[in-house]
């Protein structure tokens, strides 16, 4: 096995918010196919939180956000051989009408009311609405709970 995958990767998930609902859009990538999911990927080599969250909320979907804050960590093994140490943070939105610009990874983009979400929703995103709604910011060591139960 190359050795780069010996390591966990730092994924960034962000809930953005705009008058009580959150964009949320289903994925079509390698997992979580027909999943619903907030914009969201891969912390970059000396990146920042903050950096990570604006870059990938304007590359997947085209808006602009502010007052970005963390929200909770995790760590996901569900998804093996993969395995994500998984930051959820939350934003306002700013500015601009979500757009799919990456479509090989994401069918569309919605607003939703966070008491009427589609489902299914994608674990990592489950995780960071959970912890919103109890305003827990923990840290999650087993997820074997998500993969049956419904928000």
């Amino acid at each position: 096995m190359p050795l780069n995958n010996l390591y966990p990767k730092v994924g960034v998930g962000v809930m953005i918010l705009k008058n009580g609902q959150v964009l949320l859009g289903q994925r079509k990538s390698s997992h979580g196919t027909g999943e619903y999911s907030f914009p969201g990927g891969h912390l970059e080599y000396m990146e920042s939180l903050e950096e990570c969250a604006i870059r990938e909320t304007k590359e997947e979907c085209g808006i602009e956000i502010a007052n970005i804050r963390f929200q909770m960590l995790s760590n996901l093994k569900i998804y093996a051989p993969k395995h994500y140490v998984h930051i959820g943070m939350v934003a306002d939105w700013l500015s601009g009408e979500p757009q799919v610009l990456e479509p090989e990874n994401m069918a569309d983009w919605q607003w939703y009311d966070l008491t009427n979400l589609p489902q299914p929703i994608f674990l990592a995103s489950k995780i960071i609405i959970d912890s919103f709604q109890s305003n827990k910011h923990y840290l999650l060591l087993e997820e074997p709970a998500y993969k049956t139960e419904k928000i």
